[in-house]
């Protein structure tokens, strides 16, 4: 199968992707700049995996995106959440961390533009970076967001796109666990809502990856 990723370069989007990689072909990885904090680095953590993956990479500004909300990801005089490890599964928290840093119809932005590119390109679906723990708290992250996204491109694509992701039913620890069965190139991901140049090790992205990490080990 031939796919288009959807490739931020934190673990869920650079495991998903060398999934796909590995099962089928990546013929385009792509990054999008809506003006986030982190967007440098996202950029240079997906074109650092894509170059060890061999897939082809592209930048994609979208600097409306930004105008349509005031969230910390893209307001820099905003602070941004931080959890404690221990809260990370407390639902009121962490639903109050997902609208510090919502943005409006984002994945189904991405979703779309990528999709026009897999018809362009005759691919067959989209690569996401799902995953079951934010999920929980973003409903644009959930299996049946995935479902719904490819009923719509039936209608919208002439090759009836479909949107896949080989990480939504996995948790963190599960998805480091299977970036490593397939030798993903883990050491490149960028997981900070921040812009670095080292992670915060503080908001909740970072956090999440943390235990991961920890729970992972061999």
């Amino acid at each position: 199968m031939r796919y288009v990723s959807l490739l931020s370069g934190g673990l869920d989007s650079v495991v998903a992707t060398t999934a796909a990689a590995r099962e089928g072909r990546v013929e385009l990885a792509l990054t999008f700049d809506y003006g986030q904090r982190a967007a440098p680095a996202e950029v240079g953590a997906a074109a650092a995996a894509c170059r060890e993956l061999g897939v082809p990479h592209r930048v994609i500004d979208l600097p409306w995106l930004s105008e349509v909300t005031g969230t910390a990801l893209v307001k820099r005089t905003a602070a941004l959440p931080e959890l404690a490890s221990d809260e990370l599964d407390d639902p009121s928290l962490t639903r109050a961390s997902a609208t510090a840093v919502w943005v409006p119809n984002r994945n189904g932005v991405f979703i779309n533009v990528a999709a026009a590119f897999a018809e362009n390109l005759s691919c067959e679906a989209v690569v996401c970076g799902f995953n079951a723990e934010e999920g929980r708290t973003f409903p644009d992250n959930t299996p049946e967001f995935a479902a719904a996204a490819t009923a719509a491109l039936r209608y919208s694509t002439a090759n009836a796109v479909r949107v896949v992701s080989p990480t939504q039913h996995l948790t963190k620890p599960e998805i480091v666990a299977l970036g490593r069965r397939l030798s993903a190139p883990l050491a490149k991901i960028w997981s900070c809502y921040g812009a670095g140049p080292e992670p915060c090790g503080k908001c909740e992205s970072c956090l999440r990856l943390q235990r991961a990490l920890a729970a992972a080990q061999p």
